[in-house]
């Protein structure tokens, strides 16, 4: 995807950013992320910092701002508060509190898994008010687990956001902030521990490893084993339908790392 700089917005687009976090005196176009044309850190008058990301209002995803403006106000101190939402120009703009952080670092032996382990802790400590209009577990992941019985352990009434990319976690020397809400969806409470296991393996931890960081979760020590190899086997399938379609090297080691966890947990069951 194109990523537009603050310059390049209509500049009436710009102008209604600026009447919601003041003038704008310089910016950072930001380069990490794959799904936003805009990704840019907004330095203001005031001297403070704001995040600012968008898309076209004709752009296919656009509707996932929506789902973030959506969420923001229920996350409390899991993500960087929500300014504002601008709709202005054909632009979809969202305007986070900017958070001077690094990305985590999954790969074995780093404080940070820890960090992100105590973050999906937290997150299931949330609790969403009825009828938001989100996702449901056993909606997301139907192509993928056939059995309608099996489906049905996908459901719950936490709120999940199922995609633990280290991208999506912010660190800094005090706390972790979890970003990027484009998919939140209600589900079980041990799919996020699970969602994790599988990016830990991706990033060098054997499946063992993994699911022991997550244990300290209640809800994944708490969970069904047959719930989990139920997840393991439609996450398998739907990695392999993703790299299948677009063999990146990134999709294609998720891949990778759903099959190791799926293996290890088959192996568990045969041992067992």
């Amino acid at each position: 995807m194109h990523r537009s700089d603050w310059h390049e917005l209509p500049p009436g687009t710009r102008d209604a950013v600026e009447e919601v976090v003041g003038p704008v005196v310089d910016t950072m176009t930001v380069s990490a992320g794959l799904n936003s044309a805009l990704a840019a850190t907004l330095r203001l008058h005031s001297g403070s910092k704001v995040f600012a990301k968008g898309l076209r209002t004709d752009q296919r995803g656009v509707v996932t701002q929506d789902r973030e403006a959506l969420i923001a106000p229920y996350l409390g101190e899991v993500a960087p508060p929500l300014i504002g939402q601008v709709v202005s120009g054909q632009w979809n703009i969202l305007l986070f509190q900017h958070i001077d952080a690094r990305h985590a670092d999954y790969s074995p032996g780093s404080a940070d898994i820890q960090r992100a382990v105590d973050l999906v802790r937290d997150l299931g400590q949330i609790t969403l008010p009825e009828g938001l209009a989100l996702k449901f577990a056993e909606q997301r992941w139907s192509s993928y687990i056939d059995d309608e019985s099996d489906r049905a352990l996908l459901r719950g009434d936490a709120l999940l956001h199922t995609d633990y990319n280290p991208h999506n976690v912010l660190v800094t020397d005090a706390d972790a902030f979890l970003i990027d809400w484009a998919w939140p969806t209600r589900g079980a409470a041990w799919i996020d521990p699970a969602c994790l296991v599988v990016r830990l393996i991706a990033a060098g931890n054997t499946a063992a490893e993994a699911e022991k960081w997550v244990d300290q979760i209640p809800a994944w020590a708490e969970a069904e084993p047959n719930a989990l190899d139920v997840f393991s086997r439609g996450t398998a399938r739907m990695w392999d339908e993703i790299a299948g379609h677009d063999p990146v090297d990134w999709k294609s080691s998720m891949a990778a790392a759903a099959r190791t966890w799926l293996d290890h947990r088959e192996s568990s069951l045969t041992s067992a």
